[in-house]
């Protein structure tokens, strides 16, 4: 059967954010860690989905109540990302998962000016993770786990384009950044090597989540996203199922630094089982290259050496 939600060790007295846990993988990852007696902070982009999270949480689970909080947070946005680190009360944080994310929108800009896919899935993540890291350095085993995609695969990173400026198409800049993900996980672990801190990465294979259908939703393509609802019905495993190889990174023991978890069953579905990656996601150059880029454009420098 292999490794289920059963299996997450006990966590309590420990603190976990989780970005996007107002749906879909990032609200089981919270709901999972709850459950384990975990404090876990809903980090949300929305104040209204954030706080009927909550609600549903809490009435799963009322005795994690007191142990779960909202935070809003638009990764979109990275005056509210350093708002949202600034008012964190907490002096550790013992697990951060990067979790939010937006799949093959149409063409757009965040707020500070970066493409939307790159800026949110990466750059906001980035910057999270970097003003958050003496909270996590604080912590006696903590973890950094960034959700990527076995759409990775799609495309490797252009330094030269960032932000799709030259051209734009969606998928392919989906997986760049996914690829964005996996560099950025790859380097963390490289700098933080003599830390206790375990940066891994993990993705869900192919879930059933709004994740699926919000570019056509924003388009209104009604025809494209009733074929992509009918298709996770057939195929998509559940939301459940897909926050396995999250919660298994960010929990089980003798995680490695830089691992990449997926489901077991060609990468689609499953328990979680190391997935396979794209060699240019281990490459140190690029690593490098994309923390000093991300660094630049963020202005969060996080004084760790390569």
């Amino acid at each position: 059967m292999g490794w289920t939600a059963r299996n997450i060790p006990d966590q309590a007295g420990r603190t976990a954010v989780v970005t996007g846990a107002n749906s879909g993988i990032g609200f089981v990852t919270a709901l999972e860690l709850a459950r384990r007696g975990a404090r876990v902070v809903l980090a949300c982009r929305d104040k209204e989905r954030g706080r009927a999270a909550r609600d549903r949480l809490v009435r799963r689970l009322p005795e994690a109540g007191p142990r779960c909080e909202l935070r809003l947070l638009d990764l979109g946005d990275l005056s509210s990302v350093r708002a949202f680190a600034g008012e964190l009360p907490d002096e550790r944080v013992d697990v951060l998962v990067n979790n939010a994310g937006v799949m093959a929108l149409p063409y757009g800009r965040t707020a500070d000016g970066f493409e939307t896919q790159f800026g949110i899935n990466h750059l906001g993540h980035f910057a999270l993770t970097g003003l958050l890291l003496d909270r996590l350095l604080a912590a006696p085993a903590p973890r950094v786990v960034t959700v990527s995609s076995g759409l990775h695969a799609l495309a490797n990173i252009d330094m030269n384009d960032l932000n799709s400026e030259r051209s734009y198409r969606r998928w392919l800049a989906y997986g760049r950044s996914k690829t964005a993900n996996l560099l950025f996980t790859h380097e963390l672990a490289r700098r933080l090597a003599d830390t206790p801190l375990v940066a891994a990465a993990a993705h869900p294979g192919y879930a059933s989540t709004n994740l699926l259908t919000a570019g056509a939703r924003m388009e209104g393509r009604r025809g494209v996203e009733r074929v992509m609802r009918l298709g996770s019905r057939l195929v998509a495993q559940s939301a459940e199922a897909g926050a396995l190889p999250t919660l298994y990174a960010a929990t089980a023991p003798r995680v490695a630094a830089d691992s990449f978890t997926g489901p077991r069953f060609l990468g689609w579905r499953g328990a979680p089982a190391p997935s396979w990656r794209a060699p240019w996601t281990l490459d140190d150059r690029a690593s490098a290259r994309l923390w000093a880029a991300s660094e630049r454009l963020t202005g969060v420098a996080y004084g760790i050496p390569a």
